[in-house]
């Protein structure tokens, strides 16, 4: 009557021992700054103004955004946009004087934003009222275009 005995995880003889792990599983790493990285590029493509417009096509060559710079939008339908605030019709002026100047006391750069559907007119409006102002520098945007007009 043999009755055999039980080992608790030894032979005899011989005892196993684990190895220490050295490795580190990167793969929880990759994902998470795969997801950073991901969710990065589309804030960063997001248009800096929130008012849809939809740009004329030029063959410009881009220009540098500035931190004090404000951005005038024309919508579709005219209505006139400082930043992503609409200015009541007649209004104009006085949103222009409430811009801040820059540090140096400088006004700031202007980027003109006019949807391509609108009246030249109503562009050619905009930009007397802002010379007439004191902004002189105006930057107007477009999209880029591949062909020459």
């Amino acid at each position: 009557m043999g009755m055999g005995v039980a080992s608790s995880g030894r032979r005899r003889g011989r005892r196993t021992r684990r190895a220490a792990m050295a490795e580190i599983n990167v793969t929880p790493l990759v994902d998470v700054m795969l997801v950073l990285l991901i969710i990065f590029m589309v804030t960063v493509t997001l248009p800096a103004v929130g008012v849809p417009i939809e740009l004329p096509e030029s063959r410009a060559n881009a220009v540098e955004e500035t931190p004090t710079q404000v951005n005038i939008s024309i919508g579709r339908d005219g209505r006139i946009f400082v930043e992503n605030e609409a200015v009541p019709n007649g209004a104009f002026p006085d949103a222009l004087a409430a811009i801040d100047r820059n540090a140096d006391g400088e006004l700031p750069t202007i980027v003109l934003r006019g949807d391509r559907s609108i009246n030249y007119g109503r562009v050619m409006a905009v930009m007397g009222e802002l010379s007439r102002a004191g902004f002189t520098s105006i930057t107007q945007v477009t999209d880029s275009s591949d062909s020459a007009p």
